[in-house]
């Protein structure tokens, strides 16, 4: 069998595409600060950056467009 190299299907694009352009809403800011105290709790450290940088954005939404 020989390798072959990875090709984009016509749909996969489409589908990025539109991920890209539509707006995704994000959860309210006091479930995002309890994942942000969860991932504390289990010293997860990429969890705590992840929920630290949904809050910020929750919060201030115009920061960073």
């Amino acid at each position: 069998m020989s390798a072959r190299s990875y090709v984009p299907r016509p749909t996969e694009r489409a589908a990025l595409t539109a991920a890209c352009r539509s707006a995704r809403p994000l959860p309210p800011v006091p479930a995002l600060m309890a994942a942000l105290l969860v991932a504390n709790e289990r010293r997860d450290r990429e969890g705590v950056t992840l929920a630290a940088h949904r809050v910020v954005r929750a919060a201030a939404p115009e920061v960073g467009e």
